[in-house]
């Protein structure tokens, strides 16, 4: 493909537009001769930076933000992130053919896969990517970010479309949307699961964050595209009237739903009963999940499928049998005397907040909660964190999560000025242990901060670390223990 092609319709004229493009990067680690070299502005530093090293490597084009010196043609627009990501449409041309994007600060990893699990029991060729990876039947491949670069989406998106994928949801996160990551993808959905404090180290103000989740139903769906909203707080009543405003094609759902409305849930033992009418006809049925913030993240993804056009039938026979997401009030595991142990990525103020408020419906004795914060985030929920854990859980274990940069113990001082009558333990391993050892019979344990994460960074370094794992290790030392 020429460069030409890659630049078709963007009204640019580049001197040496017929030369070869073989390929498209902002990594210049990743450059080869013949490549586009994306020099894009950063947080931290600036892409043009590395263009010596790019052009050592082969890069023929620079792509960048102001116009730079280089002996290769140079393209130098207000916005190259956004020029990149339609670049790389025209490079990696094919796209499943029904695109949904859920956006939100929690909820979106559950959402998606709960959706590909419906639309798989429906029969349809099925795929999500987001966090947990790109995941297609039994198969989930791990990418380690929510939204991929735009070369690295174009180039999935491509690959799905070859292997017959022709539905695909997608997490979209406000990085992604800012950045301009999903600009090259052809969306027919949006959805919207709900807006709490979260990435306040990236975004200015919370005022940001919610511009760049607008941004979904403002800029990146069609004109003629769906949006399918939880309205249940002020922020779904915002992005609902935005979407409206545009004139697209709005649902909501909740418990203030119009097109999908909540009207009760009963937490059982492992599951829950539902009660919901989908346009005004109601339906009952029991759930295998546990916590009212999952069942939300399911009929969300119902209401995304019905409204698709998929059987009711199908849809409730799927709903009846959901798996369970990894890392999202995963049990890794119970006690002799069934006090189970649960790991969740709850990270943020109100994720813990569900987390706690979940588990104690279906807890006869006490909720233990071990967490931590992540250091090189948004320092200000640490001491809410705190806070939440302290009302809501028996008993508080204080722990390291990700410390990155930071002094870690620093991190667990300002969490436990919100708790400041919890445990610390600085070894999380050593936490886990410790709050496997103390269970009693009627007792719940919730690891929460890391979910699914098979890592722990400490400094410039990522040490194996699985929260499932430790957690099951420390019930076999238990067991061990008393016999």
């Amino acid at each position: 493909m020429t460069l030409n092609d890659l630049l078709l319709d963007e009204g640019l004229v580049v001197e040496g537009g017929e030369q070869t493009v073989r390929g498209l990067t902002l990594d210049s680690r990743k450059v080869e001769p013949g490549f586009v070299f994306a020099a894009l502005p950063g947080v931290k530093v600036h892409g043009r930076d590395f263009i010596p090293k790019a052009l050592t490597a082969g890069a023929s084009v620079i792509l960048t933000d102001e116009p730079v010196e280089a002996p290769v043609p140079v393209i130098a627009v207000p916005e190259p992130a956004a020029l990149l990501a339609r670049m790389a449409a025209r490079f990696y041309p094919r796209q499943p053919g029904h695109i949904v994007a859920i956006t939100g600060t929690n909820g979106k990893s559950s959402t998606v896969e709960f959706l590909r699990q419906i639309w798989a029991g429906a029969g349809i060729e099925a795929a999500c990517l987001g966090t947990l990876g790109v995941t297609r039947g039994n198969s989930v491949e791990v990418t380690g970010y929510t939204t991929p670069d735009a070369v690295a989406l174009q180039a999935a998106l491509d690959r799905l479309a070859g292997e017959g994928v022709t539905h695909l949801g997608m997490e979209a996160s406000s990085h992604g949307l800012k950045q301009h990551r999903m600009d090259g993808v052809r969306l027919q959905v949006g959805a919207f699961t709900n807006l709490t404090q979260d990435h306040l180290d990236y975004h200015p103000d919370f005022a940001d964050y919610f511009a760049s989740k607008l941004k979904l139903f403002t800029e990146r769906l069609p004109a003629d595209g769906r949006a399918v909203i939880n309205v249940d707080s002020e922020w779904g009543g915002k992005m609902a009237a935005s979407a409206r405003e545009r004139g697209l094609e709005v649902l909501t759902m909740g418990w203030r739903g119009s097109d999908l409305a909540i009207r009760e849930i009963t937490p059982r033992a492992a599951s829950q009963s539902v009660i919901f009418a989908w346009k005004g006809r109601e339906h009952a049925l029991d759930i295998p999940l546990v916590g009212e913030f999952q069942i939300l993240n399911a009929l969300g993804a119902a209401a995304i499928a019905l409204s698709d056009g998929v059987a009711e039938a199908s849809v409730l026979d799927t709903l009846k049998g959901l798996a369970g997401v990894p890392g999202r009030l995963e049990k890794v595991g119970e006690t002799a005397a069934g006090a189970p142990v649960l790991v969740d990525y709850a990270h943020t103020p109100d994720g813990l907040d569900k987390l706690l408020r979940a588990a104690r419906p279906h807890t006869r004795g006490r909720v233990i909660v071990i967490f931590g914060c992540g250091g090189d985030r948004d320092a200000s929920k640490r001491a809410k964190m705190g806070v939440i854990a302290a009302n809501q859980a028996d008993h508080v274990i204080v722990t390291d999560d990700n410390p990155r940069s930071e002094d870690p113990a620093a991190i667990r001082k300002a969490v436990l000025k919100g708790c400041p009558r919890a445990e610390e333990i600085a070894d999380r391993a050593q936490a886990i242990r410790h709050g496997v050892a103390m269970l009693k019979a009627g007792d719940c344990l919730l690891i929460a901060g890391k979910g699914h994460e098979t890592g722990q960074t400490v400094g410039d370094i990522v040490h194996p670390f699985d929260d499932r794992e430790q957690g099951r290790a420390a019930l076999v030392a238990r067991e061990a223990a008393n016999v």
